[in-house]
């Protein structure tokens, strides 16, 4: 499954959760982020940060290594 960025952020915006929050709790710039957000990255601390927030994970299409893992 690939990322849709297009959910990722609606969702996002229905939690009031920004870019800029998830990178901060990344310790990343925001194009990571939103890089991440859109499927042209797969930037695990974007992907954790975005799994911290409470994103759900069927909208990340994590990577394999990252399946099992919990929200911090």
């Amino acid at each position: 499954m690939k990322r849709n960025g297009k959910k990722i952020r609606a969702w996002m915006v229905q939690r009031d959760v920004t870019i800029s929050e998830v990178a901060r709790r990344a310790g990343i710039a925001r194009p990571i982020v939103s890089d991440t957000v859109h499927g042209k990255r797969n930037n695990r601390k974007a992907l954790a940060a975005l799994l911290d927030v409470g994103c759900p994970k069927r909208l990340l299409a994590l990577p394999e290594d990252m399946k099992n893992q919990e929200a911090a």
